[in-house]
């Protein structure tokens, strides 16, 4: 366990610091404390976020260079490879509406259609799926109908597997989130129900199958093992089916899945990483354990309104906070995965966990905008 995680030394809370004198009208308070991590914390709000948006787009030009100099394509997936470089840059622009970023988005893309173009994998994160949506997307805001018209044609070709699971990086779900992703940027319907309503049934079938010898309404498996993580399990099937068109007995499945999980988390209020695997409590990954579970629970709170759900959030960002966590996502991960649970409504969604060839540094970019 210490070669892979390490104890959280920050504090529990650091109040802003009172700043009686700045250099310049306009400029950064004067936060007085000798050691760099207080004198960040200290900063109020306003200009902490500020840091942090310079932080993110002075790092761009650099990700882009590393992950884009060559201008090959070895991995085109969003998740590990050159897509995550394209989407960062597409976050970028809808922060800064520099059309540069939105160009050079599109470029990228258009590499990984050809690399992925006889691609089998059919997800957002990992497949054929995240190509043509991203796509899609860019040229709408390209205004470039032309380039619309192909990727959305790209995408309603996509067949998925009968053999396919139903988690979030390979599977049902993660195929679906990519028909959320061009709905919520293109507007409801672009992808009508027609194309997801059987997938949805399908993942519900397949839950209920698997789930009819234990105590939790709804279980999957991948690769023969009953997951709980947002990657390959419950937390990430349960935060995606709350966005689609569920019947009322398919809703309370999935609320009575969800407490099933808060019913038997660790004493520590992490969570097991697999049904057959409850004894061990040392993973605090989004793929694995708390941090993914605690962005779906405070879906969860939203979407139904029920008060055990923001609870239970709180309980497993607490977890998340005080115990252990990657090295690689550092700060950055601490404040989108906290302030989601806390306080920021714009973040109550899976946050793509972009592991982008060389840096966490796209994190940033994500808790910005």
């Amino acid at each position: 366990m210490a070669d892979r995680f390490f104890p959280n030394v920050m504090p529990d809370f650091v109040a802003e610091a009172t700043a009686e004198t700045q250099d310049e009208e306009g400029k950064e308070p004067v936060v007085v404390t000798q050691d760099p991590l207080m004198k960040l914390l200290s900063m109020p709000y306003s200009s902490l976020s500020q840091r942090f948006k310079r932080a993110a787009l002075d790092l761009k030009e650099t990700i882009t260079l590393e992950t884009w100099g060559m201008q090959q394509v070895q991995d085109f997936t969003l998740y590990c490879g050159t897509l995550g470089t394209a989407f960062f840059l597409f976050r970028a622009y809808l922060l800064t509406n520099n059309n540069n970023d939105l160009a050079l988005s599109s470029q990228i893309v258009k590499a990984c259609d050809t690399a992925s173009f006889n691609s089998r994998d059919v997800t957002f994160l990992c497949g054929r799926a995240g190509v043509c949506a991203l796509g899609a997307v860019l040229a709408k805001h390209a205004s470039d109908e032309q380039l619309l018209n192909y990727y959305l044609v790209q995408f309603r070709e996509i067949k998925l597997p009968r053999n396919l699971p139903d988690e979030l990086l390979y599977g049902r779900v993660g195929y679906l989130w990519a028909c959320l992703f061009i709905n919520k940027h293109m507007g409801t319907g672009t992808i009508p129900s027609t194309y997801t309503c059987s997938v949805v049934n399908e993942i519900i079938k397949n839950g209920k199958e698997l789930a009819k010898s234990g105590r939790c309404p709804l279980m999957f498996e991948w690769y023969g093992e009953k997951y709980w993580g947002a990657a390959h399990g419950l937390a990430g099937i349960m935060h995606v089916l709350m966005d689609m068109d569920l019947k009322p007995d398919e809703v309370e499945d999935v609320k009575g899945t969800l407490r099933y999980m808060i019913n038997n988390r660790f004493p520590s209020g992490n969570y097991p990483t697999s049904e057959e695997d409850k004894k061990r409590d040392v993973l605090v990954h989004w793929c694995h354990g708390a941090p993914g579970v605690a962005l779906t629970l405070v879906k969860a709170a939203r979407v139904f309104g029920d008060k055990e759900f923001l609870e239970a959030a709180a309980d497993t960002a607490e977890e998340m906070w005080s115990s252990y966590t990657e090295p690689k996502l550092l700060l950055a991960f601490y404040l989108i995965e906290l302030t989601s649970s806390y306080q920021r409504e714009r973040c109550m969604e899976v946050i793509t966990p972009t592991h982008c060839s060389k840096g966490w540094e796209v994190w940033l970019i994500f808790f910005l905008t």
